[in-house]
């Protein structure tokens, strides 16, 4: 339609395709699976942290995620699909570690060895890297996102576990890759698994040539925080829509569509044609094909570089921008339009109810800007453009996500060029420093977005002035040993805590002792089985007989028990349940008196759900409260607390402001 003019037609089949792919999506996330919305690493980011939000992991959050990706990235939108990934591989781990589906029938019993905690999440670390080994073709690189980005607990054990999985990983990726060479792929599969090879031996760099990488990192720096504070505003915005209903979801990816559409099409009529270069080993210009050399409303022989940028994969223009000896393909004015269009369009088109990642969008306008600071270098840097480009992936990666080691692995891996080292590592420390004064990483602002309770590695200074007990919260509920169905139906209903501390009372003990910490899941399974006794003593059946291990295993990310389901006569009712031998005898536990910012680290760094809080004095009742994630949240703590607020010990964000406030100070 193009080649005839027929300009407007091609308009409305390319929106109308657009239009179409990214409404399935929508649609199928809205309807099916909102959890599989977005990126998905924030979400494993808080599950490895210990939050075990709800369908994060199911089965069919996985095919909705992998179908949605698809539609979603075919549709035009400023998407990647290494976040989708990642989520994927996770989703796939998560499966494997609670045996499989039993709602779909898919189980094996082999793989419940897996079904708890600490195996499951290994497994979805491992996963994580996985994914990233399979969106970049870079292995190394995904054990290190592993370990800097998404994990909060790593161990030895767990380091050659995720280097085995990337590497069988990268194993299958070369065995389809050299079927795909073989031509059974069409235009699927090009390439080996250097994905933007722009590899040189020749590459030199001098004193000269350092002055542009470090404004290079600056801006990039800067740019990434800026990147990170919008997209923030934007999503705050989607949040209100997205609350009105199903409906409000769909009208806003529509709009995202139609004016993404709009933007791709029209602002290549901005740019001017250009004659096609000679001596080139690809058509020029490409019709009807993949190509890099897109002719759109041009003359035979001329190509639009403009064109060439919008109209292409991303993974595609990734590699133009890379390539060395491309100097003198891309315009000035037409490398500045792509760059302003991928970086606005990038963050509008994040957090639609599809299925996107941020990663690949994040390498393309950190190329885009790299390339367009090498031009107008000039002759005053021995670098190429497709060097700085890959220099600006790097800076803006460092500026938003503020990851150092594995993006630079990874960036190494993508191009294969170990003699850009140095300056990628300069960049990264120089955006990552520069980012840091402004605003936390997109990730991290992505999970406070979601309100997941994550727990950082380190405790906030206000916390030292407080103990355990100005923050433990009530009532408390106590079960005893030996407790009445009813009253237990009672407290469950009534209540949505997950734990409860187990006390013996007398004539079980001579005074008020704490037993232990019993779980909602567990009294569950009690009450399900109805292993009731008719007087208050207690059982003197073998336990191992009635139960198995497998009864009170973690369940999966399926539908659980809930009180509601469970069916009691008026005579069950008034029966009792010997709670102690279910009860688990040893549960961390901290005297009221204990720093906060202990407490945290203690929490924290064990993995805990639940920590009791006994009192200082023998005299008091043996448990003051419970610990749990929501105490050590900064919101809980500092409305219970107003005047931390106002303490010099407070959090410091180093904005602008923050930093004229400490150095007057200091002053």
């Amino acid at each position: 339609m193009m080649l005839t003019r027929k300009f407007g037609w091609a308009f409305g089949v390319f929106a109308g395709t657009n239009f179409v792919l990214l409404m399935f999506a929508s649609m199928i996330t809205t309807f099916i699976s909102p959890a599989a919305a977005g990126s998905g690493i924030p979400e494993v980011k808080a599950y490895l942290n210990g939050v075990d939000a709800p369908d994060i992991f199911s089965l069919k959050t996985f095919f909705v995620k992998v179908v949605g990706c698809i539609a979603a990235v075919s549709s035009s939108l400023c998407v990647g699909k290494a976040g989708p990934m990642i989520h994927t591989s996770a989703c796939i781990a998560s499966i494997l570690g609670q045996g499989g589906s039993r709602k779909y029938k898919l189980t094996c019993k082999w793989l419940r060895y897996f079904k708890n905690d600490r195996d499951r999440r290994d497994l979805v670390t491992c996963g994580s890297g996985a994914g990233v080994a399979a969106a970049f073709r870079a292995p190394v690189g995904g054990v290190l996102f592993a370990l800097e980005c998404v994990s909060s607990w790593w161990r030895s054990a767990l380091l050659w576990r995720a280097f085995f999985t990337t590497a069988v990983v990268v194993v299958i990726l070369r065995a389809l890759i050299d079927i795909c060479n073989s031509g059974k792929c069409g235009l699927f599969g090009k390439g080996g698994l250097i994905m933007f090879d722009v590899t040189s031996a020749d590459v030199t760099y001098h004193l000269i040539d350092l002055p542009p990488v470090l404004v290079l990192g600056v801006i990039g720096g800067i740019l990434g925080s800026f990147y990170n504070f919008l997209l923030q505003k934007v999503l705050r915005v989607y949040n209100l829509i997205n609350e009105k209903g199903h409906v409000c979801k769909l009208l806003l990816a529509a709009s995202v569509s139609i004016f993404t559409s709009c933007c791709l099409f029209g602002l290549p009529w901005l740019a001017s044609c250009k004659p096609c270069p000679a001596g080139l080993s690809e058509a020029c210009p490409s019709i009807g094909r993949s190509g890099n050399f897109k002719k759109f409303q041009c003359a035979p022989d001329h190509y639009n570089d403009l064109a060439s940028l919008f109209f292409n994969t991303n993974d595609d223009a990734i590699r133009n921008l890379y390539s060395a000896g491309t100097d003198n393909v891309f315009q000035k004015s037409s490398v500045f339009l792509f760059f302003i269009a991928s970086y606005f369009l990038g963050i509008i088109s994040y957090g639609l109810a599809v299925p996107s990642g941020l990663f690949v969008p994040v390498i393309l306008t950190g190329a885009t800007y790299g390339r367009l600071v090498g031009m107008l270098m000039g002759s005053h840097s021995t670098l190429n453009h497709g060097l700085f480009a890959v220099l600006g992936s790097a800076s803006l990666l460092g500026g938003s996500m503020r990851m150092t080691v594995s993006v630079c692995v990874i960036i190494l891996e993508l191009t294969n060029n170990l003699l850009l080292l140095p300056l990628v590592m300069l960049v990264l420390l120089i955006s990552k420093t520069v980012a840091d004064v402004f605003n936390a990483d997109v990730y991290d602002l992505l999970v406070k977005l979601k309100g997941l309770p994550y727990l950082e590695a380190h405790a906030e200074p206000y916390m030292r002035q407080l103990t355990v007990g100005d923050v433990v919260g009530g009532p408390l509920q106590i079960f005893n040993g030996v407790e009445k169905v009813s009253n237990i139906v009672h407290v469950l209903k009534t209540t949505g805590h997950h734990g409860f501390p187990v006390v013996d009372e007398p004539p079980f003990s001579s005074s008020p002792v704490l037993f232990g910490l019993i779980l909602r899941a567990h009294l569950l399974v009690l009450l399900k089985k109805k292993t009731f006794l008719h007087a208050c003593t207690l059982a003197s059946i073998d336990v191992s007989k009635q139960f198995s291990a497998e009864d009170f295993a973690k369940r999966g990310s399926g539908k659980h028990e809930n009180i509601e389901g469970i069916d009691l006569t008026a005579e069950e009712m008034d029966m009792f349940v010997d709670l102690h031998p279910y009860t688990n005898t040893s549960p961390y536990t901290v005297v009221e008196t204990m720093s906060l910012a202990k407490a945290l680290i203690l929490f924290r760094e064990v993995g805990l759900r639940h920590l009791l809080v006994i009192p200082k004095s023998s005299s008091r009742a043996p448990v003051v409260g419970i610990l749990t994630r929501h105490d050590f949240m900064p919101e809980h703590i500092l409305g219970a607390h107003p005047f931390l607020l106002q303490s010099r010990w407070k959090t410091i964000r180093l904005g602008k402001s923050n930093l004229i406030e400490l150095f007057s100070g200091l002053c």
